[in-house]
């Protein structure tokens, strides 16, 4: 196959798992799917391809629109996308980040066995829900004034190293070590600040859970072995964002571009992309914001993190620290930022958007932490409750290929509403704990419903084809234990 038809699309083979989408009416540059036939005919069944053709229509955009292999329709931007816009000449896009800023993924690892935690599972998943909160609305591990949250919001991860809720060695395995310098609180409005007040260490709702793995399978021994993982051991995989704060960040900056850049809006296919051009007042200040956001969620995932801890030392009698609960890594999947690469053989700064795509820098790279970069940052792809995740590492070919980027996750096949439709919550949960011991914990059945096994995409291949690109390289697959969701 040469050609890949959807629905009046036209794809182009341009290499294995690379399909075009030829510059036509509007588009700046081409559009890119990175995807093999059978993930292409899952993408193609939504508007994720119109989507990824109306991104090409930002103004700035450079080289390619980008879809990953979990891509599915999204807000404006496709979920998976990735686009980079000049930072002097583009602009920046809020649709492009989404509305949960931030939203991210990170893993503790640990130096339990599957056979310490077999037969404890239920005690476990019990503990984790009562301590961890979840849900939609309030209610946190910290509930503060606004003091607290403009803290949050400046220093990042710096307010939990002194407030006691991290160990240095956090920071020094979060993307950015856990802190966005551009941030300004002031760039956030006071509602949004009144929303994340009640929220600071919460999971939330949706998609977002905490899930503890068994390490099934390591792929590459010296990179598995650099990021402390081994087959059988324990992980702790978290995925949360910025919750109502992030959401508010959004919407707000949304409405402030539709009144104040109207003709730039006008001129883009779809107002879900609205934009601030690069240079803008409006530009500055979502800028802001949004740092400030990603600072609160990667605070938000270190509070569930202590909790997490909490946990495990009165289930297991033993110190975290005497269980190795160290953090592997803390990688953002909603987000943009300024960053160098190269363009036309110059380098250019440019916000890079990530729209549920993972930030994947290759060994070397001088923003992989020092005690990765000889292998490459590590990269963490969760699939469904009932199918295993995986650890990768950034790879050779991100940085050419999709500006230091791979997937984020499995990407939803179906929607929310038509997997309640589809699945039984109480069903699914039984199903899993009898067929697979995976203990499942929710605030209801209609949540489990709508992360069925049977809503997302095959992991593997999403993984399989990252791999085969050399832009995300599979280092070790885990299996989920017991998982909490809101």
């Amino acid at each position: 196959m040469t050609t890949f038809d959807a629905d009046g699309i036209t794809l182009e083979k341009v290499r294995e798992y690379v399909w075009e989408i030829p510059r036509e009416d509007g588009m700046r540059v081409p559009a890119r799917v990175l995807a093999s036939e059978a993930l292409l005919e899952q993408i193609s069944d939504d508007k994720t391809l119109q989507q990824l053709k109306n991104t090409a229509h930002l103004p700035g955009i450079s080289e390619h629109a980008l879809c990953m292999p979990d891509g599915h329709q999204g807000y404006g931007f496709p979920v998976g996308g990735v686009a980079g816009l000049d930072a002097e000449e583009g602009c920046i896009s809020p649709g492009g980040v989404g509305y949960d800023i931030n939203c991210g993924v990170r893993m503790v690892r640990t130096n339990l066995t599957y056979d310490d935690v077999a037969g404890r599972e239920e005690e476990l998943v019990d503990a984790l829900f009562a301590n961890v909160p979840s849900g939609l609305g309030g209610g946190g591990v910290v509930e503060s004034g606004i003091d607290t949250v403009e803290a949050i919001l400046d220093r990042g991860m710096e307010w939990a190293l002194e407030e006691g809720y991290a160990v240095p060695a956090d920071l020094d395995h979060c993307e950015d070590e856990g802190v966005r310098e551009d941030s300004d609180p002031a760039a956030v409005s006071q509602k949004a600040k009144d929303r994340g007040k009640n929220q600071i260490g919460s999971l939330g709702s949706g998609n977002h859970f905490l899930e503890v793995q068994r390490v099934t399978d390591v792929f590459r021994e010296d990179v598995a072995e650099a990021y402390g993982l081994a087959e059988d051991r324990i992980v702790v995989l978290i995925h949360c964002g910025s919750r109502g704060l992030g959401h508010q960040v959004c919407t707000d900056y949304l409405r402030k571009i539709e009144k104040r850049h109207g003709d730039l809006l006008a001129e883009l296919p779809d107002k879900e992309l609205a934009a601030a051009p690069a240079g803008s007042e409006l530009a500055e200040e979502y800028y802001g914001a949004m740092c400030a956001a990603i600072n609160f969620a990667w605070v938000n995932r270190q509070l569930i993190t202590h909790r997490t801890r909490a946990v495990f030392e009165r289930v297991f009698g033993r110190d975290h620290e005497e269980m190795g609960m160290e953090l592997l890594y803390d990688v953002a999947h909603n987000i943009a930022k300024k960053e160098v690469h190269e363009v036309d053989g110059e380098e250019r700064e440019l916000y890079v958007h990530r729209k549920g795509a993972t930030r994947a820098f290759p060994a070397g790279h001088p923003e992989v932490p020092a005690a990765y970069r000889e292998v490459g940052q590590p990269v963490i792809i969760p699939g469904s409750m009932g199918a295993g995740s995986y650890v990768l590492r950034g790879g050779s070919e991100s940085m050419a290929e999709t500006f230091g980027s791979t997937a984020h996750g499995a990407g939803r096949v179906m929607s929310r509403t038509q997997a309640k439709n589809e699945f039984w919550g109480e069903d699914v949960r039984d199903d899993l704990q009898d067929q697979d011991r995976i203990y499942v914990k929710a605030q209801s059945g209609a949540t489990v419903a709508e992360e069925a096994p049977g809503v997302y995409k095959d992991v593997d291949e999403v993984v399989r084809v990252s791999d085969a690109l050399g832009i995300g390289d599979r280092v070790a697959r885990t299996f989920p234990v017991c998982n909490i969701k809101g």
